[in-house]
């Protein structure tokens, strides 16, 4: 049966990131549709608290949708079918994250502000290697400030062009949304149909961290070959996979923490 993807971006990046999975999406028979998230893409200069980032999926939602979020995207969409459960047939989380019951996404990711308690200056554990070349700009927002970091970290498995092309569509990421704590009131009782697929060679989301997502999520996990990015690197053999996430059902209910 023919689904309708909605697909939502991770940090910095944009509706763009999915442009080549979608006509893969396409040629297997599937509608699909990429957003951008207030604060990303087209919409960069937008603000960008968790209500408006909710609101911008919510409101191309239709019933039986499968929504799909990729990294960062993966507490955005955990969010959005909380307030919209009864038009969203499968939840899919691409190398992504889930929220914890009221506790911040900045939490959630593992990251931290300033010792002041101010701005935002991590948004995931170090060991990631991501301090290496994240930073914030003038305007308070997180940047990804160096090409060659920047590739090795999400897209060292893509040729160059690609690569360089990528990083000149990313954004600097809003920061307002990481610091409100979330409250899903309907998600973790709905028993939505959810799936998690891991990238094998992901440098930018630890084995562990999706490990973890995984274990909460009740699922057994679909897997996918490459770096944090196979919408780019693999498109083709991503769009298999999600049509065959949707066919796939949970073992156990969600756990709201850890």
């Amino acid at each position: 049966m023919a689904a309708r993807f909605v697909l939502v971006h991770g940090g910095f990046h944009g509706a763009w990131c999915w442009d080549r999975t979608i006509p893969e999406l396409a040629r297997r028979g599937h509608e699909s549709v990429a957003i951008d998230l207030p604060g990303h893409g087209t919409r960069k200069d937008q603000r960008s608290t968790l209500a408006d980032r909710r609101d911008a999926i919510t409101e191309v939602l239709r019933p039986g949708d499968v929504l799909v979020g990729h990294s960062g995207g993966g507490y955005d969409v955990t969010i959005a079918a909380d307030a919209a459960p009864h038009l969203v047939s499968h939840v899919i989380y691409l190398a992504a994250g889930l929220p914890l019951e009221g506790r911040t996404v900045l939490e959630a990711t593992g990251g931290a502000r300033s010792g002041d308690g101010g701005q935002v200056t991590s948004l995931m554990q170090d060991d990631t290697g991501m301090s290496a070349f994240v930073r914030p700009n003038a305007s308070g927002r997180m940047e990804c400030a160096d090409y060659p970091a920047t590739r090795d970290f999400f897209y060292h498995d893509c040729d160059e062009a690609t690569a360089a092309w990528a990083f000149s569509q990313l954004t600097p990421a809003p920061v307002e949304f990481l610091t409100q704590p979330v409250h899903l009131q309907r998600f973790w009782q709905a028993d939505l149909p959810r799936s998690y697929i891991l990238c094998r060679d992901d440098r930018a989301k630890p084995r562990s961290a999706s490990l973890e997502v995984i274990a909460r999520l009740g699922v057994k996990a679909l897997e996918i070959d490459g770096s944090h990015s196979p919408f780019l690197s693999r498109p083709a053999r991503l769009a298999e996979r999600l049509i065959q996430a949707t066919a796939t059902r949970p073992v156990r209910p969600p756990a709201p923490a850890r």
